[in-house]
């Protein structure tokens, strides 16, 4: 596994004597600062402008007409859903507002009705996710599927799944042009499954006639515009594109980064978060391109800290790492490509050597 830049030199020390002995002082001087109070109008602004954006699209789509041309409205349409879905994700961590009803509005209309995503089934996992990163038992986002994250998950690997196991750092980028299709899949299976979230039967209804109502609105906005054969490679294009770029958004904020023990001592949460997670430098158009999640170690700190926040909670974040000698780990947006895609060659060498 190449090995991480971090800002700090320091190792970690032992574990923390209680669990929150080492994150409160933190936690309050986040406070102090106004940091976790909401942004109400920042993010009214954004999914406006978002909206008007993905409506000028649809617009466009229909001003083409059956020509060719209107495939290049597929870029800009990837970028859009992508920020629909940074805004569900803000929503479901309840970034948004402080009404749980409202989020979970917010949530239903960018998730299932705008990307064809379930909105339980996402909290469900990225719950999960958030309360244990990197934990092989724990982590829904580290157990071994198309790809496998530590050495022992390859073992038994035979046929396809050991040779995408094999080139895994070369297939991570194309696998993620099948993201897009692939929230969706698991969202109707989530749906139809009695394994799924636990939701009231009129839970069930809204999500699903939003899923049913994405894919019927866009079929139909594509099949009213242009040809069948160009509706099909739009569709590819844009939903392509879209897993890329969440792909892109996702890959490095774990992968490469310290797995605990399920056999050692616990972890507080501070060091819990902040020794799985890597951060991303970067400008304000960096920011923007990844939804915030560059700031990945503040986020797992204060899920509910408002995206624009994540910035200016970072100064304290590190120095209060760096009193407490707690690796703070922050690389360039290539270089934490190159250890994560680093760390997935690894893990299939056992499969390249047998």
């Amino acid at each position: 596994m190449p090995q991480a830049t971090p800002v700090l030199e320091a190792t970690a020390p032992p574990p923390a004597r209680t669990a929150g002995s080492e994150f409160s002082p933190l936690l309050r001087t986040i406070k102090e600062q106004g940091l976790l109070k909401r942004r109400t109008g920042w993010y009214a602004f954004g999914i406006s402008s978002n909206l008007l954006a993905l409506g000028a699209v649809a617009a466009g789509l229909v001003l083409f007409g059956h020509s060719w041309w209107a495939l290049l409205l597929a870029v800009p349409l990837a970028v859009l859903s992508a920020r629909a879905a940074f805004y569900g994700h803000d929503a479901g961590h309840s970034q948004i507002s402080a009404d749980k009803r409202r989020n979970r509005l917010i949530q239903l209309l960018h998730a299932n009705l705008l990307l064809g995503m379930s909105q339980e089934w996402w909290n469900d996992k990225h719950n999960r996710h958030h309360a244990n990163p990197n934990h092989e038992e724990k982590d829904p986002d580290v157990a071994p599927d198309v790809l496998v994250f530590s050495e022992h998950q390859t073992a038994g690997r035979t046929g396809v799944k050991a040779w995408l196991a094999r080139h895994q750092a070369w297939m991570f980028f194309p696998l993620t042009t099948l993201e897009g299709l692939a929230l969706k899949v698991y969202g109707f299976q989530a749906l139809l499954s009695k394994d799924g979230p636990r939701q009231t039967p009129r839970e069930r209804a809204v999500e699903g006639g939003l899923l049913l109502a994405h894919v019927a609105g866009y079929a139909a906005l594509l099949l009213s515009t242009m040809s069948l054969g160009q509706a099909v490679v739009f569709a590819l294009i844009h939903q392509m594109l879209l897993g890329v770029h969440l792909g892109m958004a996702f890959a490095p904020n774990h992968k490469g980064m310290e797995v605990p023990d399920p056999d050692g001592e616990p972890w507080g949460h501070l060091r819990r978060q902040v020794l799985t997670s890597r951060n991303i430098r970067g400008s304000a158009l960096v920011d923007w391109f990844l939804g915030g999640l560059n700031y990945q170690i503040e986020h797992h700190l204060f899920p509910s800290m408002p995206r624009p926040h994540l910035r200016l909670a970072q100064p304290a974040v590190r120095t209060h790492c760096r009193a407490l000698g707690v690796s703070y780990t922050e690389t360039g947006l290539i270089e934490s490509y190159r250890q994560a895609l680093g760390h997935l060659h690894k893990v299939g060498a056992p499969l390249r050597t047998a």
